[in-house]
């Protein structure tokens, strides 16, 4: 198989991005493509995979990125920026002579060192006077074990990392045990379903949704719509004037822009842009991760030539439970989809259904699952990686 990334959100305390950590698939490994005790370090940096550069990959952020002692000892890690890299340490790398030596030359330039699902032995605290972060696995290990694991990095003065925390009531239990940072499919979730009430503003903006996406499009009403709202009028005209488009002469009217977009362009930029403001209170990550699998499953669309614009409002309806924290069934019910989305949505069925499920299995990184559903479908997993790169690249116009 093809080696393929995907990228884990680290959040800190205020539940925005710290890192991301790269997870790989290559071949029947997870680690890092071309680890090969017989392959020189400069074959591995020279792969197409990294021209995009890790700065890229990590829009900005620190890059988790998880080594083996054969790594370590090969000096792969010191490849990498130091002030863009964590090196995490694998919980298979035990503190020899010849592993601290290495731990210390990358101390000594100022690379950040984090432990994976740590074990506290005797053995390991040589390597726990050398790392800032400590994982633990919130899935495997007792409440007991966890307790005992924060007395020992506060000890020695390491940042704990909270991992598995996939619900808020694990991320809030990792909070008040002064964890600092947070992994795992939390935020993808409501956060409470009781009493929520959706803002005035969030219904405005869900008002538009439904009204760009019904049949009776009314470009006159819409575009009426639209220069109520400074901010949606803003980032559309901004986009459709960045290097992406390489305009000569700027677009200055929304009515400009509806016209070059069309109906179906129109359609999808302006659910992209509401959905995004819908966000009030949450992570960026969820509105970004949004863009994401919309961008993703429409270039998808494209390749199959169907409907791409029905699977790009699949991909960024899919979080529009964990954005208002409520049902989906009841959103979807308020907003006039087609029964397809409906059913990928709400049902986990559908024509659409299998498509979704890509996308949520490549980002978790679950190359087995993946593997299973590519095949099923037929896609080819170099046109895969290649969606998916375009599609972070792609989201990072609508964030902030």
């Amino acid at each position: 198989m093809d080696v393929l990334m995907a990228r884990l959100p680290v959040f800190n305390r205020h539940r925005h991005i710290f890192a991301y950590e790269l997870v790989f698939k290559n071949g029947t490994s997870n680690l890092f493509p071309g680890i090969d005790k017989a392959a020189p370090p400069s074959k591995l940096l020279s792969s197409s995979f990294f021209t995009v550069g890790i700065e890229q990959l990590a829009s900005g952020h620190k890059a988790v990125v998880n080594f083996s002692r054969d790594m370590l000892l090969q000096g792969i890690p010191a490849k990498f920026s130091a002030r863009s890299t964590v090196v995490m340490l694998l919980d298979d790398v035990r503190p020899d002579e010849e592993v601290l030596d290495a731990c210390r030359l990358l101390v000594h330039h100022g690379y950040m060192l984090a432990l994976d699902k740590f074990v506290y032995t005797e053995d390991s605290i040589s390597l726990l006077e050398l790392v800032k972060i400590i994982r633990v696995d919130f899935l495997h290990n007792s409440s007991e074990q966890i307790i005992e694991l924060v007395g020992i990095a506060k000890k020695y003065q390491c940042k704990l990392f909270a991992d598995k925390i996939d619900t808020y009531a694990d991320y809030n239990r990792a909070y008040n045990q002064d964890f600092v940072y947070f992994q795992g499919s939390f935020f993808t979730k409501p956060e409470n379903l009781l009493n929520k009430q959706i803002s005035s503003s969030q219904m405005i903006y869900m008002q538009l949704i439904m009204e760009v996406n019904r049949a009776e499009f009314q470009i006159k009403k819409l575009e009426s719509l639209l220069k109520q709202d400074a901010v949606i009028s803003y980032k559309l005209l901004k986009y459709l004037n960045s290097a992406t488009y390489s305009r000569l002469q700027p677009l200055s009217s929304i009515r400009q822009a509806i016209a070059f977009l069309g109906e179906r362009g129109t359609r999808m930029f302006i659910s992209l842009i509401a959905t995004s403001s819908l966000t009030e209170g949450k992570p960026d990550e969820l509105i970004r991760l949004s863009c994401v699998r919309a961008r993703f499953l429409e270039l998808i669309g494209k390749e199959l030539h169907q409907d791409h614009g029905l699977f790009f409002l699949l991909g960024l309806f899919s979080l529009l439970d964990a954005i208002l924290d409520a049902p989906m069934k009841s959103l979807i019910k308020q907003l006039p989809v087609a029964q397809d989305i409906n059913q990928a949505l709400v049902h986990d069925a559908g024509p659409l259904f299998p498509f979704l499920h890509l996308i949520k299995l490549y980002e978790a990184g679950q190359w087995r699952e993946l593997e299973s559903v590519m095949a099923q479908l037929n896609m080819d997993g170099t046109k895969i990686m290649n969606y998916y790169l375009d599609a972070l690249r792609w989201s990072e116009y609508f964030i902030g």
